[in-house]
């Protein structure tokens, strides 16, 4: 079918001012700036194309802080939030904790360390499904409500920022620190969360707010006034939130909502957050996710909650379709935003309190996996691989991309969501050049392949650019580039999708990396001087020139190596994927389940598999990385030594011994439990420390155990599973003597199918 968009009456997007930065924190030691525009940020004058990850330190053991920072900025991650939970540093009144995984100073640290630039967002109120959103359980005994302009509870507000601000000092952009945003009380006025001090019967919840702007001007006021000099402020934009004029409002989309099961299980309807809209235009439809109290094209259109996982409540429990994540980021980026925003894109674990769990009601005890890009143990998910291409992108050429304005064609806003045939599209351009973007991902259905489309786009200037032989696997999503400029050679067209451009040590042109996008039934590139390249291969390597003398290489790789690739210093790709050996000299890869990160002047792989194929561009970049793609031994296999013994004690309950040495080994960092069982909820102990449980939901639990290391030596290797059974046509009896609760059930359904210990593998290398 062919698809047609005319840009011949195109306007180029109208750019303008957009003052929302304080002089004098916004500039750091060096003369850099920050500042915004109507429609992007920029950094040092230029555009900059922001892709920011949710991390919260206080949900991760500080031993793992360091990698997975370095994970983040692997998987193209340029900026970090962070929620500043309350009753994680003030679980008692004027008791006050910034140590171990409370230590907001040190993370902040670290992420200036790898490069990270940091969103701080303050509270008093942050929700993240924590025990009363963050709130301390005394604030409820106060004679004044919480999140109001009552000065009481202002009052405790500045304490708080105050304990923050000493933490903090020195690290703010303007110091020549990493710290260049801030969020105070997060939803005002939108949202709330279960007040956690009973059993939830009478549907108690901390206040939401009605104070309005007063409330919001009041907590900025206090956060200036306590020293508290970030460059800018957010916050969230969607559900009526006040937002001031001068501030960044900050969107999302979530397609996975458990929250619409809270009182009880459901079915889940199809969301429209896999169409094409232009969120920077004054007439973008309004809906659920995006009705903003001002015109859409005198700010940005960014994004801090885009669903880079999302947790199981009790009553919605599934399996996050891991495509869905770059699907969204595809739909983000086509549709007019400009910094990118994922909640979660690091899981975690919630610490213990002080004889309570500090979660919230409807979601486990301890684990905040989210199903993220990075796992709550430092797994690395298949979204993690996907987004990197697009992250890189971003990167590379967020200049180009940043002032480039949104055509959404003919009806494609309209979509019904159901219709998983029609082709959806969008561009991007500035009336000459651009890029096309299409995507064939919908939530809760199920996409078939496409084939045979044709689009055409008639350029401002009124010639044609024709994409034939277009054709995409279902759930995929892909970018599409038009005369793209190749540092002076012009590609006309390509069916691949641009991910980054390097420049190898001691080359003299650089090289473009692209990806085949799965299921493109005719990969090519086509070039203004009339030369056509069609791709069959999975890596195509090709020097590219025009009469002019300029020139370049060309990189077109696979999915499946773009997912499995780094990109190392902008000079230099690492494709690492984990061995099967299927013969000695020819092993297979599976796709990308190695991660490659940098810790100081070493490149680490990390992989569950103690060989992994790993290979370089350029060839021999890394020393004992040959280049003949033979795998390279991280550690020594172990996995049959480590394995546990287990044993049943009830219907319920199991008890799992772990060998003594069951964390030796040459290469051995970590160690992943993984259990495969079901039941209702899934319970890990350690003596009478809960190390971490689960709704089960059919996959695999999977818990890191190195931090617990220590615990588990304490306690003669043993760890205790329970698991608490589904109960079939229960129902509760509250007649019984002394008003006591008694459950009655037909059946009960609980069963452990394996427990496996999986040893994790590190390795470090040099550069050669």
């Amino acid at each position: 079918m062919n698809h047609t968009l005319d840009l011949t009456g195109f306007d180029a997007k109208a750019i303008t001012p957009f003052p929302i930065v304080r002089d004098g924190w916004s500039t750091a030691p060096d003369g850099t700036g920050i500042d915004f525009t109507n429609y992007y940020m920029t950094f040092d004058g230029k555009p900059f194309y922001g892709v920011c990850g949710e991390f919260h330190y206080s949900r991760m053991d500080p031993s793992r802080w360091d990698e997975q920072l370095a994970k983040m900025v692997a998987g193209g991650i340029n900026v970090v939030a962070t929620y500043v939970f309350w009753n994680h540093h003030e679980e008692h009144e004027n008791v006050w904790n910034f140590t171990g995984r409370r230590n907001l100073r040190r993370v902040i640290k670290l992420c200036g360390k790898h490069g990270l630039k940091v969103i701080i967002r303050l509270g008093p109120f942050d929700h993240g499904e924590v025990r009363n959103g963050g709130v301390p359980d005394w604030v409820y005994g106060k004679p004044f409500e919480a999140r109001s302009v009552n000065p009481g509870f202002l009052e405790l507000a500045r304490d708080l920022y105050a304990h923050i601000a000493k933490q903090i000092e020195g690290l703010y952009f303007k110091d020549g620190g990493p710290i260049i945003a801030a969020q105070l009380d997060n939803e005002y006025m939108h949202s709330s969360s279960p007040w956690e001090m009973t059993t939830g019967i009478t549907n108690e919840w901390v206040p939401g707010g009605h104070d309005g702007f007063d409330y919001v001007h009041a907590l900025r006021r206090i956060a200036e006034e306590e020293g508290i000099s970030a460059p800018f402020y957010t916050n969230t934009g969607w559900g009526g939130s006040p937002v001031p004029d001068d501030v960044l409002p900050l969107w999302g989309g979530y397609a996975y909502r458990p929250w619409l099961f809270y009182a009880g299980p459901g079915e889940h309807p199809i969301t429209d957050e896999y169409l094409y809209r232009d969120f920077h235009s004054d007439d973008c439809p309004r809906g659920e996710s995006f009705a903003p109290t001002y015109a859409p094209a005198s700010k940005p259109y960014a994004c801090c909650e885009m669903g880079g996982g999302m947790f199981s409540s009790y009553n919605y429990r599934f399996i996050l379709p891991m495509k869905s994540v770059d699907a969204m980021a595809n739909i983000k980026m086509a549709s007019g935003c400009n910094f990118l925003g994922y909640y979660m894109y690091q899981g975690g674990s919630n610490p213990i309190g002080d004889g309570i769990y500090l979660n919230e009601g409807q979601l486990p005890k301890i684990s905040y996996d989210f199903q993220a890009a990075l796992g709550e143990f430092g797994q690395t998910r298949e979204s993690y691989r996907r987004l990197k291409a697009l992250h890189y992108f971003g990167l590379a050429f967020g200049e180009r991309l940043c002032p480039l304005g949104v055509v959404v064609p003919q009806g494609q806003s309209e979509i019904d969501p159901t219709d998983v045939n029609t082709l959806r599209w969008c561009v991007r351009t500035d009336g000459q050049r651009g890029f096309v973007f299409i995507d064939n991902f919908q939530d809760h259905a199920s996409t078939p392949a496409k084939h045979g489309e044709t689009i055409t786009v008639t350029l401002a200037d009124g010639s044609p650019v024709v994409f034939d032989g277009i054709g995409l696997a279902p759930d995929e999503n892909c970018m599409l580039p038009f005369n793209m400029d190749l540092d002076g050679v012009t590609l006309e067209a390509a069916t691949a999708q641009p991910v980054t451009v390097i420049r190898t040590p001691g080359a003299a042109t650089r090289t473009f990396v692209f990806l085949k996008p799965e299921g493109m039934d005719d990969c090519w590139f086509r070039f203004a001087n009339g030369t056509v390249r069609h791709i069959t291969e999975d890596r195509a390597l090709f020097d590219v020139a025009d009469d002019e003398g300029h020139a370049a290489s060309i990189l077109c790789v696979s999915r499946a190596d773009a997912d499995s690739m780094t990109v190392l210093d902008g000079e230099a790709l690492v494709f690492a994927g984990d061995a099967v050996e299927q013969d000695a000299d020819r092993p297979s890869i599976v796709n990308g389940g190695a991660a490659v990160y940098q810790l100081g002047d070493r490149v680490v792989v990390e992989s569950t598999q103690p060989s992994v194929a790993v290979s370089t561009y350029p060839a021999n970049y890394l020393a004992g990385v040959s280049v003949d793609d033979k795998p390279v031994r991280l550690g020594v296999d172990v996995s049959d030594r480590v394995q546990p013994t287990v044993r049943r004690v009830t219907d319920t309950r199991y008890a799992i011994e772990l060998p003594s040495d069951w964390l030796e080994g040459d290469g051995v960092t970590d160690a992943l439990l993984r259990i495969s069982y079901s039941g209702d909820v899934g319970w890990l102990w350690c003596g009478s420390v809960l190390l971490d449980d689960n709704f089960c939901n059919g996959d695999v639990w999977e818990i890191g155990l190195k931090e617990y290391a220590q615990l588990i030596a304490d306690n003669r290797n043993q760890l205790v599973l329970t698991i608490t059974p589904i109960r079939e046509g229960a129902n509760v009896n509250v007649e019984s003597s002394m008003a006591a609760r008694m459950e009655n059930a037909d059946s009960m359904v609980a069963g452990l199918q394996s427990v496996q210990l999986q040893p994790v593998y590190t390795a470090r290398f040099a550069k050669a």
